[in-house]
This record gives C-alpha cells, sequence and structure tokens, in this order.
C-alpha cells in the first residue's frame, strides 16, 4: 500500500509544480500582451489559473479519454484497417496517397488546361 500513496503523492506534487508554472506563464503573458496592446487591466495568478480552467472548458471539453487517451486513434484505426476488405484496403491506399501527393494547399484533382 505504501508504494501507491508515494505515487498518488509524486503525481499531485507534479500537478501543483505544474498548474503554478502553467499559471504564472499565463499571467506574465497575458500582462506582457493585454495591456499594451488592447489597453486591458493586468492579472493576477488566481485569475490566469481561472483563465487556464476557463479555456479547458471552452476548447478542450470535459469529456475522458478511456482507454489510454489521445492514442485510441491508432487503435480504432487498427480495428477499422483488419475489417475492411481487401478492395477497402486499395481503395483507402489510393485516396491517401492521392491526399499525401497533393498536400493541404494544392489545387483540387482535376482536368488540366
Amino acid at each position: 500500500m505504501k508504494p501507491r500513496l508515494e505515487k498518488i503523492m509524486k503525481v499531485l506534487m507534479i500537478a501543483l509544480v505544474a498548474a503554478t508554472v502553467i499559471g504564472f506563464v499565463i499571467m506574465g503573458l497575458w500582462n506582457a500582451l493585454m495591456p499594451p496592446i488592447f489597453g486591458m487591466r493586468a492579472i493576477g495568478f488566481w485569475q490566469a489559473l481561472g483563465l487556464l480552467v476557463l479555456a479547458k472548458i471552452l476548447f478542450g471539453g470535459l469529456h475522458r479519454h478511456s482507454h489510454g487517451g489521445r492514442g485510441n486513434w491508432k487503435r480504432a484505426m487498427r480495428e477499422r484497417w483488419e475489417h475492411m476488405t481487401p478492395e477497402e484496403r486499395e481503395h483507402f491506399r489510393q485516396a491517401m496517397q492521392s491526399r499525401c501527393r497533393r498536400g493541404p494547399f494544392a489545387a483540387p484533382a482535376g482536368p488540366q488546361s
């Protein structure tokens, strides 16, 4: 039981240090940028942590990542691949190669004039 308690304490300490550092970084960035650019007031540490929480709620969501978190897409893709027929796999390969060759900002494929 003792190793588990030590692990919990380590995780809590790391989370506390990370929250403190991130809070001071947000506060510093806000105070360095927002008042001179937009004429807004400077903020304190607790307001910076409040902004962090607000940003997480608005942009990061409050959902939990189950079974390994953000790496789930690899497992899901592998399962999807395993259930594809050989024809579906070939079609998928061709579509991905076409996208990779063109790049995200290239003109759509089609007749060239």
